[in-house]
């Protein structure tokens, strides 16, 4: 025996026992191996029910039942195939314009509804679901939470807030920094194996979860008319992917092959009429500007900060992502009674209060400070503004240090909150997926021509499943946008 192995494997046997005590070491479900477990089941189900309830506050439901119950069908469907059945398992279709899905631990899953429009089956569902089905039950999601701070969604860390501010701060969700937890390479290709074990287990057809690594590659490759793909991009290359999934594939014997589940038509007929890209009707931006059609107001936001329209809050980080700008919904209450709720609570320290007018809307506003129990200092704005029969909150804030040189540009965003009056912005209509039945075997190219949509072609080419030049079969249901 090698004895410096052997050496090392009696020193680990102490470590392993000695955090029992703290949290236990215990047998990974999933991969039969030995592991030191920082995290509870019990424990990761609450982590889940936490950023459950952050993904519908600041995301959003998609609001449409059959979509929600066919995700929800397959999902559970693979679930109960995994070596977990009996988490509390939720798969929810989230409205976001992005291409993503993802994880909490305790067996909570989300789809946005960006991609599912680049899925052209059931099966590509399924291998999308599956995978991260595969991060619970390997208990990645776990893993990495005791390995990484969870933060706002771009924001600046929750750490430097005191918990009121927080509050009043409807983005800084701690929950969503799940969103953009980095997993190793390992890990991500654990959870495609594991994918595909479920997809197997349900007969699935395998073939298909290649299929999705090919299309999010498309995806990757365009720019407009959505967001680039945060599954992909936070993922390993899809196109080393791809090879892999081929690979697994091929191991399918021909004749189980032959009889697995697709279900194309079926998935398809589900996500007829399904919002593509950004939905106006909810807020968009151009440029810096946001604009708001239903609720009939634009906002400038800083030049060069990145935005971002959420469920909750309309938010704007500055590039060194030491500064925040935000706009929410105040309540139902005048600006003066909720600048003095808002100045009520524990742990702030107010400026003078001010009635003031912002574009003729009645307000009042005050400077404030907050310390942490680090002792990191918050310094900010709050302004709240009466416009028809809602005040919003217009918040803005930084480190105590760097407050000063951003207090002009966080005043002069919240003066620019107006009236919107332009037409075209207050007739913005969103867009929709139509499927059309091929009459005749058709190229993408000849499709387009055919059948016109309101976006690109390479977009339709991607949401289709196809590159330029390639055929579309007759008979097949194929989208288009309108």
């Amino acid at each position: 025996m090698n004895r410096t192995l052997r050496s090392l494997s009696l020193r680990f046997l102490p470590t392993c026992a000695a955090a029992a005590f703290v949290a236990g070491c215990s047998t990974n479900p999933a991969t039969g191996k030995s592991e030191i477990s920082l995290v509870s089941e019990g424990q990761e189900i609450e982590m889940g029910n936490q950023m459950l309830t952050s993904a519908r506050a600041t995301l959003g439901t998609y609001p449409d039942s059959a979509v929600q119950r066919y995700v929800r069908a397959v999902g559970e469907r693979l679930a109960a195939a995994s070596e977990r059945p009996s988490l509390p398992w939720v798969f929810e279709v989230v409205e976001d314009p992005e291409v993503n899905a993802f994880a909490a631990p305790g067996g909570k899953i989300f789809v946005t509804r960006g991609i599912m429009a680049y899925f052209s089956s059931e099966a590509e569902l399924a291998g999308v679901l599956g995978h991260e089905i595969g991060h619970v039950t390997a208990r990645h999601t776990a893993r990495q939470i005791t390995r990484e701070q969870l933060v706002g969604v771009g924001l600046i860390a929750g750490s430097i807030l005191s918990s009121t501010v927080a509050q009043n701060a409807g983005a800084l969700q701690q929950g969503l920094g799940l969103l953009f937890l980095s997993y190793s390479r390992g890990d991500e290709s654990q959870a495609d194996e594991l994918g595909f074990r479920y997809m197997r287990r349900r007969n699935y057809d395998a073939r298909e979860m290649a299929n999705t690594f090919k299309t999010l590659e498309r995806v990757g490759s365009l720019s407009g008319g959505g967001k680039v793909p945060t599954w992909a991009s936070t993922h390993p290359d899809p196109g080393d992917r791809f090879q892999k999934a081929e690979a697994r594939a091929a191991t399918v014997p021909a004749d189980s092959a032959r009889t697995s589940i697709v279900n194309r038509d079926a998935y398809l007929r589900t996500i007829d009429g399904m919002v593509f890209g950004v939905n106006p009707r909810q807020g968009y931006f151009e440029g810096g500007r946001f604009y708001h059609p239903d609720l009939r107001f634009r906002m400038d936001f800083p030049s060069q900060w990145q935005t971002q329209n959420r469920a909750d809050a309309v938010v704007a980080v500055s590039p060194q992502n030491d500064a925040m700008v935000q706009l929410s919904l105040g309540g139902n209450d005048q600006p003066e009674t909720l600048l003095q709720k808002f100045a009520q609570q524990q742990g702030l320290q107010m400026g003078n209060s001010q009635r003031t007018t912002v574009n003729g809307l009645p307000a009042a506003t005050a400077e404030f400070q907050a310390q942490d129990q680090q002792g990191n200092v918050v310094a900010g704005r709050v302004l709240y503004v009466r416009y028809g029969n809602l005040t919003y909150q217009l918040l803005g804030y930084s480190s105590g240090a760097r407050y000063s040189s951003y207090s002009g540009v966080m005043s002069q965003s919240m003066q620019s909150f107006s009236t919107l009056t332009d037409q075209a912005a207050l007739n913005k209509q969103p867009v929709h997926l139509q499927l059309v039945r091929l009459p005749r075997a058709m190229t993408i190219e000849e499709f387009y021509r055919q059948y016109p949509s309101v976006v690109r072609q390479e977009l339709i080419a991607a949401i289709n499943g196809v590159n330029a030049g390639e055929t579309l079969p007759a008979g097949t249901m194929a989208k288009r946008v309108q």
